[in-house]
């Protein structure tokens, strides 16, 4: 099945789905959780950085670590 997205939603996850985005969720969560989180380069066009406690899995890239 191939699912078309609209344009108006391209364009918010284009403008949600940016390295400073996860970059001010992990600060956030940091200063939530007080753990040490990392901001990782996933390869998916959809979700291209996450914010995780833990390290980088396979075909994940370390970005940046906030302790």
């Amino acid at each position: 099945m191939i699912v078309a997205f609209p344009s108006a939603r391209s364009s918010a996850l284009t403008t949600l789905a940016t390295y400073d985005r996860a970059y001010a969720v992990a600060i956030q969560k940091r200063r939530e959780t007080g753990r040490p989180q990392f901001v990782l380069r996933t390869g998916d066009p959809l979700q291209p950085f996450r914010v995780s406690a833990t390290g980088p899995k396979r075909e994940q890239a370390l970005m940046t670590l906030i302790a």
